[in-house]
C-alpha cells in the first residue's frame, strides 16, 4: 500500500512500557501492508531535563553546544524504539535528523527546514525495514552543524518527511484523542472535532492550542499533506486536518489531494460556524505611554522590536489627545521576550520622546475560530455578549477573516473560554476528552 509517516510525542514514549506499546502499533501498521516511517520525540521530560542541566553548567550555554546536547534525547528514543520493534520480529533502522536528510538553515535553537533529501530512508523502506527518525533536529546546509527546530519541531520533521516521501498521510500520535473544541482541562464538555481545515488549525495553533505546532500545520497546508491527530493510548479515530474542501465532507479517511470536484465522499451541507475556542496564557502586554503623534514614531518603536527578534501579536494605538498631541501604543508579545522588549524600548525614550513604559504580564488571550464566521453576521456580538455576561472585561481586540481574539485579565481566561464555548453551543453531553499521558503533547 502507501507510505505512512507516524510521529510519537514524548508522553507516548515516556518509559519502556510505552515504547513497547508504540512498537506494537508500528508493527501492526507494517503488517497491514504499509511502508512505515516513524518520527520520535525525546522520552518524557528528557528535553526539559537536558535544558536544566545545561543551565546548571552555564548561565548562557553556547547555542551550538546546546543543540548538540538537546538532540541526544531524540537519539535515545529512536534507538530504543528500534530495539523494541526488532524484538517483535520486524527490522527497524534508526536515523538522526542529518542522516535522514533534514537540511536546515544555521539558526541554532529555532532552525527552519529548507530541504529534505531522504535517500537513506527510501533505501530502508525498499529493503523492508521500518525507518525511525529522530525528530526536532537537522543539519545546517552551510555550517554542517547539528541544529534543532525549537519546540514542536518533531511535528514539523514528520510533516516535512511525509511531504518529501509523498506519503499518504502523516499521523501525529499524542496523549489525547484528537483536536477538541476547547482545552478539556478548562471545558469539561469539550467536543472532539472529526475534521478541521488547515486554516482553522493554523489559527487555533497561533492562538494557544497546543496539539499541533504552527510550522507543522503550515508545512502540511503548503504540501497538501493530510494530518491525522490520534492518541497512542487508544484506537479512537482522532481528528483529520485537511483542506477546506475535504473538511466539509462526511466520512472517516479523506483522500490526499481530494479537491472540490472529488466525489469520493459525501459533501456536508452544513459547516459549524465556530470550530473551537483557543486560549493563550504565555503573552504579556506593553504600553508605550505618551508617544508624540508624529509620522514615523510607531515605525521606530516596531523596528526596535523587530531588530530584537521579537514577534508582536496585537497592536492598538489610541487617538491622540487634542490638548497634548500624544498617543498611547499598546501591543502584546510572548511573555518570555518581555524583558528584552522593555530594554530595547527604553533605549528609544530620548529619540522618540515617549513618557514611560507600562508592562503587564497578568493577561491572557481568548480566541474563537471558525471558517463559518465569514458568512455569519452577529458572531462578534454573540462573543462579546457572552463575555459581558460572565463579567469578563476586554482589554484589546484583534480579528482575522476566521478569528476573533480578545485580551483579558489572566484570572478571567477560564471564565472567558467557558462562556464563549457555551455561547456557540460547542459542547457535548458525553465526556469525550481523556488525557492519557498527562501533558497533552
Amino acid at each position: 500500500m502507501g507510505i505512512v509517516v507516524q510521529k510519537y510525542g514524548g508522553s507516548s514514549v515516556a518509559d519502556a512500557t510505552s515504547v513497547k506499546r508504540v512498537a506494537q502499533r508500528i508493527v501492526a501498521t507494517k503488517k497491514a501492508g504499509h511502508d512505515v516511517v516513524v518520527v520520535v520525540s525525546a522520552m518524557g521530560d528528557t528535553t526539559d531535563e537536558l535544558i536544566d542541566l545545561a543551565n546548571e553548567i552555564s548561565p548562557l550555554p553556547p547555542a551550538r553546544e546546546l543543540d548538540m546536547l538537546l538532540t541526544a534525547g531524540e537519539r535515545i528514543s529512536m534507538a530504543v524504539l528500534a530495539m523494541a520493534i526488532g524484538n517483535l520480529g520486524q527490522e527497524a533502522r534508526s536515523f538522526t535528523g542529518s542522516q535522514a536528510g533534514v537540511i536546515t538553515d544555521s539558526e541554532h535553537g529555532r532552525a527552519k527546514i529548507i530541504d529534505v533529501t531522504p535517500g537513506r530512508i527510501e533505501k530502508a523502506l525498499q529493503e523492508g525495514a521500518v525507518a525511525i527518525v529522530a525528530g526536532f533536529q537537522g543539519v545546517s546546509q552551510t555550517t554542517k552543524d547539528i541544529t534543532t527546530l525549537g519546540r514542536g519541531g518533531s511535528d514539523t520533521t514528520a510533516v516535512a518527511l511525509a511531504a518529501a516521501l509523498h506519503a499518504d498521510v502523516c499521523e501525529i500520535y499524542t496523549d489525547v484523542d484528537g483536536i477538541f473544541t476547547a482545552d478539556p482541562r478548562i471545558v469539561s464538555n469539550a467536543r472532539q472535532i472529526p475534521r478541521i481545515s488547515y486554516e482553522e488549525t493554523l489559527e487555533m495553533a497561533a492562538n494557544g492550542a497546543k496539539i499541533l505546532h504552527l510550522r507543522c500545520v503550515e508545512y502540511a497546508r503548503r504540501n497538501a499533506m493530510p494530518i491525522h491527530v490520534r492518541s497512542s493510548f487508544s484506537d479512537k479515530t482522532g481528528t483529520w486536518v485537511v483542506s477546506s474542501e475535504a473538511a466539509r465532507t462526511v466520512g472517516t479517511k479523506p483522500a490526499r489531494d481530494a479537491g472540490p470536484g472529488s466525489n469520493s465522499e459525501e459533501t456536508s451541507m452544513e459547516q459549524a460556524i465556530i470550530s473551537g475556542v483557543a486560549h493563550d496564557r504565555s503573552e504579556a502586554k506593553i504600553t508605550v505611554v505618551g508617544v508624540p503623534d508624529k509620522v514615523g514614531e510607531a515605525a521606530s518603536i516596531l523596528r526596535a522590536l523587530g531588530d530584537a527578534q521579537i514577534n508582536i501579536d496585537m497592536i492598538v494605538q489610541n487617538v491622540s489627545a487634542a490638548t497634548t498631541a500624544l498617543t498611547d501604543i499598546s501591543f502584546t508579545l510572548p511573555r518570555a521576550d518581555g524583558q528584552t522588549a522593555m530594554t530595547a524600548l527604553a533605549r528609544l525614550k530620548d529619540s522618540v520622546g515617549f513618557e514611560r513604559l507600562q508592562y503587564d504580564d497578568s493577561v491572557g488571550k481568548v480566541s474563537i475560530v471558525g471558517a463559518g464566521m465569514r458568512s455569519s453576521p452577529g458572531i462578534t456580538a454573540t462573543f462579546f455578549e457572552s463575555l459581558a455576561a460572565a463579567g469578563v472585561n476586554i482589554e484589546m481586540i484583534s480579528t482575522s477573516e476566521i478569528r476573533i481574539s480578545v485580551v483579558v485579565a489572566e484570572s478571567q481566561v477560564d471564565a472567558a473560554v467557558n462562556a464563549a464555548h457555551a455561547a456557540f453551543d460547542l459542547g457535548t453531553d458525553e465526556v469525550q476528552a481523556v488525557v492519557y499521558g498527562g501533558t497533552g503533547r
